[in-house]
């Protein structure tokens, strides 16, 4: 699951560079929520483009939002099916949150880049297009804290999820690579006398 997620100056100078019309999504740092609209990724014309969307699929029965959908069954699901196959996304950040049982946050981020790139996809509800975050099953950086986390593409790997009907099949049961950890929280021992 990923319940929220957020950026950072760092993680936006990146974008800047990667994709052409970043500047004009505004992207500000902080915490993303659900209901919340941010810079998305999409294939346009041989590059990467950013379009603000919303996040979450308003729900059938009009209660809440779908913020997430699991890769592995997303193609079975009436809900998710078509955006899999016709209108995939990326989601850019610097790192999602996850908690644990005892409600302790923890941030999870890529060990070697300032930008994390979370396989989406999405649709068009009354005039808006909305998103949500593919998710699969945690990676041992992650299963400790929670069993569910979302499925992270790395960079040479976005276009083949944007625009390859074949490679994106493929990149639905992709196990994410491991994550660097931090909490807040801290574990003091104290000596024994």
């Amino acid at each position: 699951m990923c319940g929220r997620f957020y950026v950072d100056r760092e993680m936006i100078q990146e974008m800047e560079r990667l994709v052409e019309n970043l500047d004009q999504m505004r992207m500000e740092p902080g915490d993303v929520c659900p209901s919340q609209n941010t810079a998305v990724l999409k294939g346009q014309r041989q590059h990467l483009a950013a379009e603000g969307m919303v996040w979450g699929f308003p729900r059938f029965d009009g209660r809440g939002l779908l913020i997430n959908a699991r890769a592995e069954n997303a193609l079975e699901k009436p809900s998710f099916k078509e955006s899999v196959h016709k209108r995939r996304c990326v989601i850019p950040a610097r790192g999602f949150y996850e908690w644990n049982r005892q409600k302790e946050k923890f941030m999870f981020e890529d060990m070697d880049s300032p930008v994390i790139y979370m396989a989406g996809c999405y649709n068009c509800f009354a005039g808006q297009n909305r998103f949500v975050i593919l998710t699969t099953q945690a990676n041992d950086s992650v299963l400790a804290v929670h069993e569910r986390m979302p499925l992270i593409l790395r960079k040479p790997e976005l276009e083949s999820w944007l625009t390859d009907d074949e490679a994106s099949l493929k990149l639905l049961l992709k196990k994410p690579e491991l994550l660097k950890v931090k909490t807040d929280y801290e574990q003091i021992k104290l000596p024994l006398f």
